[in-house]
Parts: structure tokens; C-alpha cells; sequence
């Protein structure tokens, strides 16, 4: 077997169907299949069958996509080590970046790490910040640059806070907001449960809740066509927007606010890239 092997094995895995399996590799199906059929030949066992619509993997089918997950994780840390022994800062930086923050803060910070470290590549998962700490806990991502509170047995720095803010086409009398429309958006449990916190502390009442949007952006552009209110983080906003904003506090007059965590285990700071951006995000806290 070799990385190609371990590499089908585990999209197969993941897929359970050797047609769309094939489509992420790149390659044609009736390649993928003979490849797996010589796979099967050198180890001497089945590795899965097929079902409607797809396949299922044998006991030792299974084993082997383990096998291959972690050999494809072995290879990588010796790539990144060899490359680590070179003074020049060089390789390839596999981050995990929650949705909001990559879509208004990463592409500028990526660009002028770029522009200074010309030899290092990036490898970006994006998503909510649970998915982004699932793949920190498996390893699969080297930083997770994470929105909220989550608990990590590792490094976690905090990188900037932020005012959750209600937002509104016009102007608003923040003691009815249980009377107007209130749009709501998908996001994540962390998120969720710090606008419910702030709302029942404030209000006994329940909002109520006319619209609910997939995106945070498509939450927005109704409150710009004046649709209903909505309670979007500080980051979203521009002044662009042209919408009435209101920073929002508890009944004690603290603000609410949301924190941008970056987390990575302490074995990682042996890579010269990931000591690299780590400091290079220490000192441009405002990007």
C-alpha cells in the first residue's frame, strides 16, 4: 500500500459510494474500482460490498480505513517535521477557522502572511466553530481559530472580543423589541445561547421570531429591506449597511460580548510555521 492506497481508502470511507469517491479523487470509476480490487487481492480479503445505493465496508474494511486515516496523518507530521529542520519558514499550514472570522477577517491576515512568508501554503477548513473543534480534537487541523467558549486541554490565547449588536432599518425603541419582527438565523449552539442569555435577561417575553435564514448575510439583507430586526456579532457589520445599530448589555450594564479564541496543541510549536503565524498573530491583533 501507499499514500494514493490510503488516500482512496479513506474518501471511500467517508463517501460510502465509489462513483462520487471517485469524482473527489479525480480519478475515473472504473480506475478507483481496479485499484480497490488489487487492494483486496494483496491483503486477501474483502473490504466491503455493495448496497443500494452505495457500498458498505467488511469488519476489516473498516480496520483498514483507520489504518489509512492514520497513516495519512503520519506522513503529513513527517512532511511537516522535515520541513521544519530548514531555517527558511516553509510548508504547509492546516487551519481550522469558524465561518465569520474567515469570511471578514482571514482572507487580509492570509494575504499579508503571504507577503512576508512567501514559501508557506495554506490548507483551510471553514465552518462552524463546533465542526472547527472536532477537527482540533482529531488533529486534523493544526490551529483552530474558534467564536465562543469551548474547553481544550491545550494552548488557547484569546485573540479579540467582540459587542453583539441589534441591528434595525430604522430606529428602535429597545424596551418593544418583543413587539417587532425578529428574524432569526442558523449558527452555532455557542452563539445561540448567548443572544437567548441576553434576551431573557431582558425581556420575559419570547421574540417573536417571523424569518428564519440558513446565513447570517441573507439574515441581514432583510433587515436591510426592512423586513424585521435581527442580532448579528460586531464582525458582521459594515458601515455600508446604512442600518440603525445597537451594542447590546445586560440588565447590569456589562456588554454582551463574544470572544475569538485561537487554540492548538503545545507539540505543534515545534513547526517553524505554526510558531511563525502564531506570532505573527500576536503582533497584528487588529487585523
Amino acid at each position: 500500500m501507499d499514500e494514493k492506497d490510503w488516500v482512496a481508502i479513506k474518501v471511500l470511507f467517508e463517501e460510502k459510494n465509489i462513483s462520487r469517491a471517485s469524482e473527489r479523487l479525480y480519478i475515473s470509476q472504473p480506475a478507483l474500482t481496479y485499484r480497490l480490487k488489487n487492494l483486496e487481492k494483496e491483503l486477501g480479503t474483502e473490504l466491503f460490498y455493495k448496497i443500494k445505493g452505495g457500498i458498505e465496508f467488511t469488519s476489516e474494511g473498516v480496520y483498514l480505513a483507520d489504518y489509512a486515516e492514520e497513516m495519512i496523518k503520519k506522513l503529513q507530521q513527517t512532511k511537516d517535521y522535515i520541513l521544519n529542520m530548514k531555517e527558511e519558514v516553509r510548508g504547509t499550514l492546516r487551519l481550522g477557522v469558524s465561518s465569520n472570522f474567515a469570511q471578514y477577517k482571514l482572507p487580509k491576515l492570509l494575504k499579508q502572511f503571504s507577503t512576508e512568508y512567501p514559501n508557506v501554503q495554506f490548507s483551510v477548513n471553514t465552518g462552524w466553530s463546533t465542526s472547527i473543534m472536532n477537527l482540533l480534537n482529531a488533529s486534523s487541523v493544526q490551529l483552530g481559530i474558534l467564536r465562543g467558549n469551548y474547553d481544550w486541554y491545550g494552548a488557547k490565547t484569546m485573540l479579540h472580543e467582540e459587542r453583539l449588536c441589534l441591528i434595525s432599518k430604522r430606529e428602535v425603541d429597545m424596551k418593544k423589541l418583543p413587539e417587532l419582527p425578529f428574524i432569526h438565523y442558523q449558527t452555532d449552539s455557542s452563539l445561540k445561547n448567548l443572544i437567548n442569555g441576553w434576551w431573557h435577561d431582558r425581556f420575559t417575553e419570547p421574540p417573536l421570531v417571523t424569518m428564519e435564514t440558513d446565513r447570517q448575510e441573507t439574515c441581514k439583507e432583510m433587515v436591510k429591506n426592512d423586513l424585521g430586526i435581527a442580532i448579528l456579532p460586531e464582525i458582521c457589520l459594515q458601515p455600508s449597511d446604512n442600518l440603525f445599530t445597537y451594542g447590546l448589555s445586560y440588565k447590569n450594564g456589562t456588554p454582551v460580548l463574544r470572544s475569538t479564541w485561537l487554540m492548538y496543541n503545545k507539540d505543534e510549536l515545534q513547526l517553524t510555521t505554526v510558531k511563525t503565524f502564531i506570532n505573527f498573530l500576536n503582533q497584528n491583533p487588529n487585523l
